[in-house]
């Protein structure tokens, strides 16, 4: 292999990356589902191949997901955690169950078996806190009254997938009988003991953690929460989850420097890690899955709106409110990827993969839309100039 052609292939990547986010900014919308396309047209079957800067990908796909969950933890305090699954528990469990639930029988139904069915459920659940909160951000929404509440519900979600992720990388593994019982409850006490340790030392983390060295702060940051997550995936724990929690644990100064600081590195991986997704999946394998995948995404599309809807009703938010809570929520995104990736590495579910890409790709193309028309007033699409 020779160096040049995979700096080639990683720089022009990387440019063409740089033309689509330029376009999503322009659209008005998440970049993610472009960044899933551009992984498409880079795949085997797609227009531009790419040869020997797999490798390169690869690694960067997964550093990409843990600065996703980890910058996803720092922007929750530990107080905040606790409340919000406090508030949002009953809906939680309705989410849980219709989203789950929904996504298992579909496995079913499509012949996979009930370890497919339970992966294709996890990819189905929780609702992509990257595409809401870039939402939010965008749209100026960070001030409604549904805001504080749907953020609630994310913070649910990430903590049912933080159990649910343990249990998909135990069973595909292959374990069974009692190995599997011996070996969830591992992955399962860890993930407790971790999340017990981030909120009781969460502020000592922080003080250690905490330097007004720019560079240092940036890299002690960066290196612990791969460094947890390395141990987590070493246990049968999700590097994700690991991640998640480290972030969880970090607050005061040290929340906020870290934020503004890794910032740049989860945008530059996280553009890798959707890429590196779709880049795995042959666009051939497409037509094969993609009226399940549009018919699923209708069907959850719905059961998250209307228990969202529900929900915010419960707690006095008037009708547009609960209109544009339900559709910010539909989206899938981060942790679905990441369970259809657990599923395609076990090698025994790979329609998984082009199922899962599906899915998440129409749910994330037509969310941004549909929120563009609850507040038809924000949405400026702009052209790109022409150089």
């Amino acid at each position: 292999m020779e160096g040049g052609s995979v700096l080639l292939e990683v720089g022009l990547v990387i440019l063409l990356l740089s033309l689509v986010a330029r376009l999503a900014g322009q659209l008005g919308i998440s970049a993610m589902p472009l960044y899933m396309l551009a992984g498409l047209a880079f795949g085997e079957g797609g227009l531009i191949p790419v040869a020997t800067a797999t490798e390169f990908l690869e690694i960067g796909a997964e550093i990409g997901v843990v600065l996703l969950l980890l910058m996803l933890g720092v922007e929750y305090r530990a107080d905040e955690l606790v409340a919000g699954l406090r508030r949002t528990a009953p809906l939680a469990a309705i989410d849980v169950t219709m989203n789950v639930g929904i996504g298992i029988a579909a496995g079913f139904a499509l012949d996979l078996d009930w370890i497919g069915a339970l992966a294709l459920g996890g990819v189905t659940y929780a609702s992509s806190s990257g595409i809401v909160a870039k939402a939010i951000d965008e749209l100026g929404w960070l001030a409604n009254r549904e805001t504080p509440w749907l953020l609630s519900l994310l913070v649910a979600e990430d903590l049912v997938m933080a159990a649910l992720l343990p249990l998909l990388a135990v069973v595909l593994a292959g374990s069974v009988g009692v190995g599997i019982i011996g070996q969830l409850g591992l992955a399962l006490g860890a993930t407790a003991l971790v999340l017990a340790g981030a909120l009781r030392f969460g502020e000592r983390i922080s003080r250690w953690l905490y330097t007004e060295h720019t560079e240092a702060m940036l890299l002690g940051a960066l290196g612990l929460g791969l460094l947890v997550a390395g141990a987590a995936e070493r246990i049968q724990v999700s590097a994700a989850v690991g991640a998640f929690l480290v972030g969880i644990a970090i607050s005061g100064p040290a929340q906020e420097l870290s934020r503004n600081l890794l910032r740049p590195l989860r945008d530059l991986f996280a553009a890798l890690f959707f890429t590196f997704f779709s880049l795995t999946i042959d666009p051939r394998d497409i037509p094969a899955v993609l009226g399940p995948a549009l018919l699923l995404a209708a069907v959850t599309a719905a059961s998250k709106y209307w228990p969202v809807s529900w929900g915010l009703a419960r707690v006095g938010v008037g009708p547009r409110g609960r209109r544009r809570g339900g559709l910010l929520m539909m989206p899938r995104g981060e942790f679905s990827i990441v369970v259809a990736e657990l599923g395609v590495a076990s090698g025994a579910h790979a329609r998984l993969g082009p199922l899962a890409a599906t899915y998440v790709l129409a749910l994330a193309l037509v969310s941004p839309i549909a929120v563009r028309f609850a507040a038809p007033r924000t949405w400026r699409p702009r052209l790109i100039p022409l150089p």
